[in-house]
């Protein structure tokens, strides 16, 4: 067997067993698959900020160098995410997703047996390529893969499985590194990579049948070919049935969407390049825009370097619109980008995870310097991604029964703005921001799910791996300025008024999410 037809081979999806794909209620297994992915991207995220200064101490390392063993993964994702979303429209879901599984462990691995801080950073980043193969198609894969009465609570269950991730993160951390060692936050995750394989090869559907796409075929497909004709502006897929027969090489749309999209939706271009230029640009910015948050908060560069990496963040940031506006295929996709709720609902997407992830970094550092002990400190910052993920599973029936997603993003903005506001204004002790935290956990379980099924429910059907992407990118954006902004502000004015300060921010910004989430017509 040449290398071509083993490579075909190995991404060539299988069906589900018989008896597992004719279950009625198989979408929840699937969406429990995903699950397991969520959990591990959150875990990762919650557990390495808490071994920071134990991977300071034995590389001999400053916090703004160690921080970036966190913001190297970040910035590989927000780069990754994207262009990993069109590859999923064209190799198959369930392919990349297994494939993500896969790369995440063996980066993990290595990770774990890192001699220097620089082995660390680059085993991050090579961790970061399998999470974007998970995260950019996980919410493609439970949006797409239950029916439309359903999708709230999937995307519920799955915003509950990261809450759950972020949970543990904090306590397991401590107990690893205190009892065992900082290497193991990291091998944590190779057998909880490896039942992720094995749960999604028999769990999740095949998103793809047929070969895959030859080389050259990118252009437009010729009429009677089985794709759509020349010249149309969106690949529209065949109806789905459960692993049942799909038209050779399309992707599944969602058994909810109708597969007659409108013409005037915009889609992705399934001819010309891939936009390597588009995603050069983005890497660019946004390293730049990091380091240069980074060197605010103490990384030993030049004073002047701020300045500059500030402007080239923006001017790389100028030079992506404009590359995306006349790209045959962009990584942002603008059309979706200008659809009406997607723009605004993937900056809600973004401020979410701010103000997610500020209180999980900002909330040891204030609680430690306030005399709390680190194993209380780090129970209590538990509170908040709990009470997250209480709110994303349950956290509805406490609402009234016809409350539309807007109202509920809405309400739980207005939640977790009070929350990060009662936690500037109150005493520091574990006891005084015990209820902040529930308050602030709880608003953003109810605002983040919401807010996904509202952006998802805007785009169309064959742009959804794509979607995805976008929307785990913001998330992604999001992460990494909650993870830079708490260390920028304690550097500059000290753990109690810097970490004051930066609370009082995320409270206004809360409100900005109020006033940004809108109604959107399905797509």
């Amino acid at each position: 067997m040449n290398a071509t037809a083993l490579a075909a081979r190995l991404l060539t999806e299988r069906p589900r067993p018989r008896g597992i794909a004719g279950w009625r209620h198989a979408h929840w297994l699937a969406v429990g698959t995903v699950c397991l992915g969520a959990f591990l991207g959150q875990l990762t995220a919650s557990v390495t900020a808490l071994v920071f200064p134990a991977l300071g101490r034995h590389f001999d390392a400053g916090f703004a160098a160690v921080e970036w063993v966190a913001l190297a993964y970040l910035l590989v994702l927000v780069a990754l995410l994207a262009p990993v979303g069109w590859l999923s429209d064209l190799i198959g879901r369930k392919t990349m997703y297994l494939g993500g599984f896969a790369v995440f462990a063996l980066a993990s691995l290595g990770a774990g047996y890192a001699g220097s801080l620089g082995v660390l950073v680059a085993c991050r980043a090579v961790q970061a390529v399998g999470g974007a193969m998970m995260q950019a198609n996980s919410v493609a894969l439970v949006a797409r893969g239950v029916p439309e009465h359903a999708m709230r609570r999937a995307l519920g269950i799955q915003a509950a499985a990261q809450g759950l991730g972020l949970a543990l993160g904090p306590s397991l951390g401590g107990l690893l590194v205190e009892h065992a060692s900082w290497r193991w936050v990291f091998w944590i995750n190779v057998p909880i990579g490896v039942l992720g394989i094995l749960a999604g090869w028999f769990l999740l559907p095949r998103t793809r049948t047929g070969p895959l796409p030859a080389a050259g075929a990118g252009k437009q497909p010729a009429a009677g070919s089985g794709g759509p004709p020349a010249g149309a502006a969106a690949r529209l897929p065949a109806p789905r049935t459960e692993d049942g027969p799909l038209a050779p090489g399309t992707v599944s749309p969602p058994a909810t969407v109708s597969a007659t999209t409108p013409a005037t939706t915009p889609a992705p271009a399934s001819g010309g390049r891939f936009d390597l230029a588009g995603l050069l640009l983005l890497t660019g910015s946004t390293t730049a825009l990091l380091l240069a948050l980074s060197t605010a908060s103490g990384l030993p560069l030049p004073g002047w370097a701020v300045a500059v990496l500030l402007l080239a963040a923006a001017v790389l940031a100028l030079a992506l619109v404009r590359q995306e506006r006349r790209a045959a295929r962009p990584i942002l996709a603008p059309g979706l980008v200008n659809t009406p709720g997607v723009r605004s609902g993937l900056v809600v997407s973004l401020i979410g995870y701010l103000l997610l992830f500020c209180p999980l970094v900002l909330g040891p550092v204030l609680l430690t310097g306030a005399g709390v002990p680190v194993a209380r400190a780090g129970l209590v910052i538990t509170l908040l991604p709990a009470a997250f993920a209480l709110a994303a599973t349950v956290g509805g029936a406490l609402l009234p029964r016809g409350w539309s997603d807007v109202a509920r993003c809405r309400a739980g903005a207005v939640l977790a703005g009070a929350g990060l506001l009662l936690f500037a204004l109150l005493p520091v002790s574990g006891a005084a921001v015990a209820v902040p935290l529930l308050l602030a956990g709880y608003g953003l379980g109810l605002l983040l799910p919401a807010n996904n099924a509202l952006v998802m429910r805007a785009i169309p059907a064959q742009c959804s791996a794509v979607g995805g992407g976008m929307v785990n990118m913001a998330r992604s954006l999001g992460t990494a300025l909650g993870t830079a902004l708490p260390v920028l502000g304690v550097h500059l004015a000290g753990p109690a008024a810097g970490g004051r300060t930066v609370l009082l921010a995320l409270a206004a910004v809360a409100v900005a999410a109020v006033a940004l989430t809108r109604p959107v017509r399905p797509a």
